[in-house]
């Protein structure tokens, strides 16, 4: 049985902006979280240390890499909160923090740590 995937706003945001074949890459990649949820591994998807319950989806296309965060809900549901083009080898703390105040906002508990 297949996940449903929801994409916040910041996350349909940034995949509208991005290049027409990195765009295409990642909804491929969307698309196997749907039909695998947690049983998808690396190398499209790796559970993000440090940030219970945060996961990120990792799209590459040629030279271009790109992570989307996501954690999942209840009733098979998968929430992709925020993405980022990743430039450096490192994945960006500003932005690991971004997703996880999504996913906390998102599940009615911001104010825990």
């Amino acid at each position: 049985m297949k996940f449903k995937v929801q994409l916040l706003e910041p996350a349909e945001d940034f995949l509208l902006k991005l290049e027409n074949k990195l765009k295409a890459k990642a909804f491929r990649t969307i698309e196997l979280l749907a039909e695998f949820g947690p049983e998808l591994r690396e190398p499209f998807s790796k559970k993000i240390q440090g940030y219970a319950g945060l996961f990120e989806l990792r799209i590459k296309q040629g030279s271009n890499i790109c992570r989307l965060f996501y954690f999942f809900e209840k009733g098979r549901v998968v929430i992709i909160t925020s993405g980022f083009v990743k430039k450096d080898q490192k994945t960006d703390k500003d932005e690991l923090t971004r997703a996880f105040k999504l996913m906390k906002t998102y599940k009615g508990d911001e104010h825990e740590t």
